[in-house]
């Protein structure tokens, strides 16, 4: 999902409920200092720190470098010491590269961030591309000239995207040059320290299956292979029973595992983050330094060994390094991500358990909302704010899962919207959308919800009960075992291309269990391959999008779960809806839906109302009763 926000955290407001301070919670640090480094990383410095930057490459005898927006593991979020391209560019999206050149540098962003781009960066220093119309390695393909020397960092590339980079540059009678340190540490003067967070034990009630079993399903999946590197740090805390704070949104150490076939694993990691305790429970495993690793591949490659490595995280560093002293490297699927993604009875609970509390302060937000909105103070920031402080205040929020999209009018049109003090819109007469989500010790959760504020258009009824059907249509679906997300990712959409429209993103993503919020390999999308298991959590969350205007997004949560069918020939699956919040009544245009969709609503809301009304004020609970009522066409 969208990259770290870059509005300020504020003090909550003080007629909303009594939470605990902001910083009493551990995702607060890293608002607050990504938004310091954000502030010195704009596009006014462009010029002169992309002349730095020239001045060190032709130092290193270098005519160009590859600048991504990567750490060591490509994070969706990643800590502010791996913010190079933010650093250097003042683009803040969460993808992107540089290209810089002896006379020419270029960013290329993908369809999300060409508008935010042109606002952050200097156009002067950097030219802005469309990575799905120009790709950088066809682009530098293009500007470079034979005998070039074009640097790059492998600990920031995985091999499948350095190979693409290196068959460009060969072509054009050039050299990829993989260096030892890279050259933007160099000239970044005040760049911060990396983090080092102290990492703590997944409770057992929590994590549903102990760390011992869970090693031995990996080694059993290795097949030939005579060891697994962890690159993933999410599969390192899936396999370990581990979290930590390294980075923003999602509880993970940033670290390293090695895992043989047979024996003890290894955790490169610094022991100082590791408390007496945690180092107890970890008796099970080997720790090393970060630096071990490199060490330990040479000795595998030497050895003659096969290592598994999963393609979507490995940096080619460590590949180079066991390929180099001998050793043969499997890059591809690394097993823990299917193990991961098939929640167990313990992680099912914990999740039902997160979504009844997020529920609960989702609604006493919207009970709010719909007093407030009409009187006209609100704005996006603090219609933002008020929803994290109302998840505070259940004493359980660890941290936002991500930022906030908080957009009203033309800015809910923005699908990865990212509200700013400059950008930030009054709510007023329209339709805001506001897609947010919570991490909880026992569950992760994602919801969406577009609300109007007065009296809505006819077309936007139109519009947002379109997207609710297809919203529906996901939630009632049944289907064979084996079916991927590509196969359902149509039914979102009937509705809305039987008036000629559609949306431009996937109908779902995966999600996991104090995790992170976008969690492979399922996901239902036209993209989306991997075959729906039971277990699986998932988004649904259909939209429409009118640029300019407004956008409409109904996001739940919902998991894989076996059908009976009496007299079916094959086994069947189908969705469980997590999420508890009501849909906006008044946007809703009963003639438009079918007898089962209106009973599906209306089962839904009774479902909400009977959940919730308990947990929620005596104002709150009256609020909801009229919101959940039901509806007939």
């Amino acid at each position: 999902m969208p990259a770290p926000s870059a509005w300020r955290r504020r003090a909550a407001p003080d007629h909303l409920i009594a939470g605990e301070d902001c910083d009493s919670y551990s995702g607060a640090m890293f608002e607050s200092h990504f938004q310091t480094f954000t502030d010195e990383a704009n596009g006014a410095h462009g010029a002169e720190r992309l002349s730095r930057l020239r001045d060190e490459l032709a130092r290193l005898k270098l005519d160009g470098f590859l600048i991504p927006r990567a750490d060591e593991h490509q994070n969706e979020y990643t800590p502010p010491s791996a913010e190079r391209l933010a650093w250097l560019t003042g683009f803040t999206g969460s993808a992107g590269t540089a290209v810089v050149l002896p006379r020419r540098a270029a960013l290329f962003v993908d369809g999300r961030y060409t508008l935010q781009a042109p606002a952050q960066v200097d156009v002067k220093a950097f030219e802005l591309h469309n990575s799905g119309e120009c790709a950088p390695d066809r682009w530098l393909e293009k500007q470079i000239s034979a005998g070039w020397r074009i640097g790059c960092d492998p600990w920031l590339h995985t091999p499948a995207q350095l190979a693409r980079y290196e068959r460009a540059i060969k072509a054009a009678g050039g050299v990829l040059v993989r260096v030892e340190t890279n050259p933007l540490d160099a000239i970044w003067r005040d760049r911060p320290a990396p983090p080092a967070g102290a990492i703590s034990i997944h409770p057992p009630r929590y994590a549903g299956e102990g760390a011992d079993s869970k090693i031995s399903h990996v080694q059993a999946a290795l097949g030939k292979a005579d060891a697994l590197v962890l690159s993933d740090p999410h599969a390192v805390a899936w396999a370990f029973n581990i979290r930590g704070c390294d980075v923003a949104h999602t509880p993970i150490a940033l670290c390293f595992a090695l895992l043989p076939a047979k024996g003890r694993p290894t955790l490169y990691v610094d022991r100082a983050r590791l408390s007496e305790p945690v180092r107890a429970a970890l008796s099970f495993l080997d720790i090393a330094k970060p630096e071990a690793l490199l060490r330990d591949l040479r000795a595998l490659g030497a050895a003659r060994k096969l290592v598994r490595f999963d393609a979507a995280t490995v940096p080619a560093r460590l590949v180079q390094t066991l390929e180099k002293a001998g050793g043969t490297a499997d890059v591809g699927a690394d097993p823990t991500a299917l193990m991961k993604a098939r929640k167990n009875k313990a992680e099912l609970r914990g999740a039902a358990a997160a979504h009844l509390r997020d529920g609960a302060a989702m609604v006493e937000f919207l009970a709010w909302f719909a007093r407030e909105a009409p009187e006209g103070r609100l704005t996006e920031i603090k219609a933002a704010e008020a929803l994290e402080t109302f998840r505070r205040a259940t004493k359980k929020l660890k941290d936002i899962s991500f930022p906030t999209i908080s957009g009203m009018g033309p800015n809910g049109a923005i699908v990865h919207y990212r509200v700013t003090e400059t950008t930030d819109r009054k709510i007023a007469r329209g339709l805001f959308l506001i897609d947010s989500g919570a991490q909880y010790e026992d569950g992760t959760t994602d919801i969406t919800r577009t609300l109007a504020v007065g009296k809505p258009t006819v077309e936007m009824r139109d519009r947002y009960t379109r997207v609710l059907k297809g919203h529906v249509s996901v939630a009632t679906s049944i289907f064979p075992k084996g079916s991927s997300g590509a196969q359902i990712d149509g039914f979102a959409r009937r509705a809305l291309w039987e008036a000629g429209l559609d949306f431009d993103h996937g109908v779902g993503h995966g999600v996991g269990s104090y995790l992170s919020v976008h969690e492979g390999p399922q996901r239902i999308s036209k993209l989306g391959g991997v075959a729906l298991e039971p277990g699986m959590i998932l988004s649904n969350e259909p939209g429409y999008y009118k640029t300019g205007a407004y956008g409409i997004r109904l996001e739940n949560l919902i998991v894989v779960a076996p059908r009976a069918i009496k007299g079916a020939e094959r086994e069947m699956l189908g969705f469980e809806t997590l999420t508890l919040a009501p849909m906006d009544l008044s946007l809703i245009e009963p003639k438009l839906l079918s007898r089962e969709e209106i009973a599906w609503l209306n089962a839904y809301h009774a479902r909400v109302r009977k959940a919730l009304t308990p947990l929620v004020t005596p104002a709150t609970a009256k609020w909801l009763a009229g919101a959940t009522k039901p509806i007939r066409n």
